[in-house]
């Protein structure tokens, strides 16, 4: 491999605030590897909301900041004392600092890219594909034989973003019985083509009036829930008796403090699982990946790529995210 060089190109955040904070630097110092890491050079680093939560302060980090979640690329330096990994290894990873040429990453959060599976499909599959299988799996405790009976009613919000379109695919999959929420005519296609047997418009109709519709009257068992404050409220109306809401995002604003009586009227299961809660051991982040590349790998589960941005436009892929304007998944290159 060539040398490693001491200053590398990425995005520094020094303050808190809108996609304007995304400063495009080329002199940032190269990470010094630690015990148990290896130095990846990023080739696709994929942009999710928690990102811009991070950006805005809505979740709290030290400044200054090198955010992004997860990427792919290949390996090129190795500390000493880590084993399992070598320069040159096709690999993918959740962890810090995704937003930049190098990232240093212990090698318990790495994974070996298979055959058949590209560093651009890795990289946009890892943390928003383990999202949707871990929530459906353990959040809504939809189980993997769900398949051989009739399964719940199950409403996805935001089905044809990049979270939503592997939750449609992934409960398509198991069985359930999905509707799903986007805007607009062209991302309720999305969301049909994607295994959603029902896709309701929520510029145009009524969310809550279309899912009574669509059940009979019996309200749907689980509901997944990326949007935060502006869908919460329909999500208690429109839940069955004994339901599950699964409340894991803030796209609209975070949810209010709630009280807690309001769930005992249906005897509803409130969740706000996160994703890395769920892949805590080696055991859990080795099965659920290779479960997700399996996914892939068969053709059942697809990554649909909006855009590729080159880094240094980073803010306008952040401000295209937040305006709503994409569906699917949006990467960064270098």
């Amino acid at each position: 491999m060539p040398p490693v060089p001491k200053t590398m190109s990425g995005i520094l955040i020094t303050e808190n605030g809108g996609p304007e904070v995304l400063q495009y630097k080329t002199d940032i110092p190269v990470p010094v590897l630690k015990e148990g890491e290896v130095l990846v050079k990023n080739e696709f680093m994929g942009i999710n909301y928690i990102d811009t939560y991070f950006r805005t302060g809505l979740y709290k980090a030290p400044l200054p900041l090198i955010t992004g979640k997860e990427a792919a690329g290949t390996i090129i330096a190795v500390h000493s004392s880590t084993g399992g990994f070598k320069e040159g290894d096709r690999v993918t990873y959740l962890h810090d600092h995704a937003y930049a040429e190098f990232t240093a990453v212990p090698a318990s959060k790495l994974a070996h890219i298979p055959d058949g599976i590209s560093s651009q499909q890795a990289a946009a599959s890892m943390l928003q594909g383990l999202t949707a299988l871990t929530f459906a799996r353990e959040a809504a405790g939809l189980d993997k034989t769900l398949g051989l009976g009739e399964g719940p009613w199950v409403l996805v919000h935001a089905a044809a973003g990049g979270t939503g379109t592997n939750l449609v695919q992934i409960l398509s999959v198991m069985g359930a019985k999905v509707i799903g929420t986007a805007g607009g005519a062209e991302k309720c296609e999305l969301a049909k083509k994607n295994g959603a047997q029902w896709a309701i418009d929520n510029k145009n109709e009524d969310v809550v009036a279309r899912v009574k519709e669509i059940t009979g009257g019996h309200g749907v068992d689980v509901v997944f829930d990326g949007v935060g404050k502006a869908t919460f409220d329909g999500d208690l109306e429109m839940i069955a008796r004994k339901g599950t809401l699964v409340s894991f995002g803030n796209a609209s604003g975070p949810v209010p403090p709630i009280d807690v009586l309001k769930l005992g009227a249906k005897n509803i299961k409130l969740m706000r699982p996160v994703l890395f809660n769920y892949i805590v051991t080696q055991e859990e982040r080795d099965s659920y990946t290779a479960e997700l590349f399996d996914l892939l790998k068969s053709g059942k589960v697809n990554v649909k790529i909006h855009d590729i941005y080159p880094l240094k436009d980073v803010a306008r892929a952040h401000s295209d995210l937040e305006g709503r304007k994409t569906t699917g998944k949006l990467l960064l290159k270098l």
